[in-house]
């Protein structure tokens, strides 16, 4: 497969860098959002920050999360690292499943069970039991997101563990 000049490779690690960013500054948001309703005695404000979160979760998490995968395999594939040529990368990858479980699929869900139980009881949803599993769940998942997000960024930067050992063509016969 033909690899990327500097001037591609440069645009699309500009690109990769663009999503990555957006997904890191979601996440950021979501945790915002989720003190803001903790912290409020107000039924609109609780729901207003659920429904921010699920808009957020439709829109901006999905689009993120596609163009970071995208060009990240792009990025693997045209360029010398490949995409399990480095330990770094493979952990990569791994954090980015972890990424796609909880912010297009975890992030959605959760918002949508919490605006609907915000919609239907107000603040009374604050003693639901199942608001308060779900209110747990969703503030797991931030936590998760954003560590998982910012170890990607770290891994990147640094690029740890180095090469992996290939096996020699004349070991496999």
């Amino acid at each position: 497969m033909r690899k990327l000049n500097l001037t591609q490779r440069r645009w699309l690690i500009i690109l990769h860098l663009l999503f990555a960013a957006i997904m890191f500054g979601v996440a950021i948001v979501f945790l915002i959002l989720s003190i803001t309703a903790a912290n409020t005695n107000d039924a609109g404000v609780l729901k207003a920050c659920y429904i921010s979160m699920h808009m957020l979760a439709q829109t901006s998490v999905r689009a993120s999360t596609i163009g970071t995968v995208v060009t990240g395999i792009l990025l693997s594939v045209l360029t010398q690292w490949g995409l399990f040529k480095f330990y770094w990368i493979i952990v990569k990858e791994g954090l980015t499943v972890l990424s796609i479980l909880l912010g297009p699929f975890a992030m959605y869900t959760l918002t949508l069970k919490a605006v609907t139980l915000t919609t239907s009881g107000g603040l009374n949803a604050l003693t639901d039991p199942s608001f308060t599993v779900n209110k747990w769940q969703l503030w797991i998942g931030i936590i998760l997101q954003i560590i998982s997000l910012g170890a990607m960024f770290v891994i990147s930067v640094f690029k740890p563990w180095g090469q992996r050992k290939q096996k020699k063509a004349s070991n496999l016969a």
